[in-house]
């Protein structure tokens, strides 16, 4: 049985108005070329039991690019790792490994913070 009512992105969970519906956002499926895309890499410890993760963020594109660039930085770094709201999440501190990748692959405005 489907629920009426599915959480979405944006937070709602449940509406009393029988006529409501989750407004879908168009996303804009045009991938920037790698040279444009404004990627960060942050090391992140929150959440995770003390266990740092390397996180980048910033991918403006579709979802099937992001997951591709995903898995050649986990490839890459030999670490697993997961795609998830809009964010590659890399296992360990792989913050060099993982700039120096996106540097060699002509992500220019790729950047440490």
């Amino acid at each position: 049985m489907s629920k009426k009512n599915k959480p979405d992105k944006q937070g709602y969970i449940y509406s009393t108005d029988p006529s409501f519906s989750f407004e879908q956002e168009e996303k804009d499926t045009a991938t920037l070329p790698p040279a444009q895309q404004p990627l960060r890499v942050i090391l992140d410890t929150k959440h995770r039991a003390g266990k740092a993760v390397t996180i980048v963020y910033g991918f403006k594109g579709n979802d099937d690019d992001l997951e591709a660039l995903g898995k050649k930085l986990k490839g890459y770094c030999g670490t697993g790792g997961s795609v998830k709201d809009e964010e590659i999440i890399i296992q360990g501190d792989q913050r060099d490994k993982v700039l120096q990748w996106l540097q060699k692959n002509d992500y220019r405005k790729a950047a440490r913070v």
